[in-house]
């Protein structure tokens, strides 16, 4: 079911009706087939990114070409190399579709004078901006003291939709494992 924005809204803040008007005038759709790049390194980064449809991720490319994926999104969820929005310095992620995916784009300008018109859209974003560094400080942790194993579990417990829809090697990835270790770690499990 695809994610509505104002539903994710109203879950932390009340709009009027001309409060959700003036919002929704201010996003742009965004499109992207399977495998298509939405930012690369080196560019600037205006917007944030609400996914409407599909899955993404948002990776970081070592020296050595290696690929280590700091984020999904699927529904419901926003992305963007979130660095690099705030700070107005390049891009050093790829975020690339998964899946087809439809998203809606918020320009950093615009979301910026709507604070000064509607501020309770300030307080929103400092709830998600909260909440993103809360599960950051989390994942983190889970990696200096958890195995392979817990973190596995972890993963699926918190995040059961992108388990079934990411390839294995993807989460192996993200949860900075051979992917031969997960698929031992999923035999043992099974």
């Amino acid at each position: 079911m695809p994610a509505n924005i104002l539903d994710h809204i109203s879950r932390e803040i009340d709009l009027s009706d001309l409060e959700k008007s003036e919002f929704r005038s201010i996003l742009s759709e965004v499109s992207l087939s399977k495998k298509e790049l939405l930012i690369k390194p080196g560019q600037t980064v205006q917007n944030e990114y609400f996914v409407v449809e599909g899955c993404l991720r948002a990776y970081y490319l070592d020296e050595q070409g290696n690929k280590h994926i700091i984020q999904f999104a699927i529904e419901d969820w926003w992305i963007s190399d979130f660095e690099a929005f705030f700070t107005n310095q390049p891009s050093k992620l790829y975020v690339e579709a998964i899946e087809d995916s439809k998203l809606l784009s918020l320009n950093r300008t615009l979301l910026e004078e709507l604070y000064a018109r509607i501020p309770k859209f300030e307080r929103f974003f400092r709830l998600k901006t909260t909440g993103a560094f809360v599960s950051l400080r989390k994942r983190i942790l889970s990696s200096l003291e958890k195995s392979n194993k817990e973190r596995y579990l972890d993963f699926c417990e918190t995040y059961p939709e992108i388990e079934k829809r990411v390839q294995n090697y993807h989460i192996a990835n993200y949860l900075g494992m051979k992917p031969e270790s997960l698929s031992r770690i999923r035999k043992e499990l099974a």
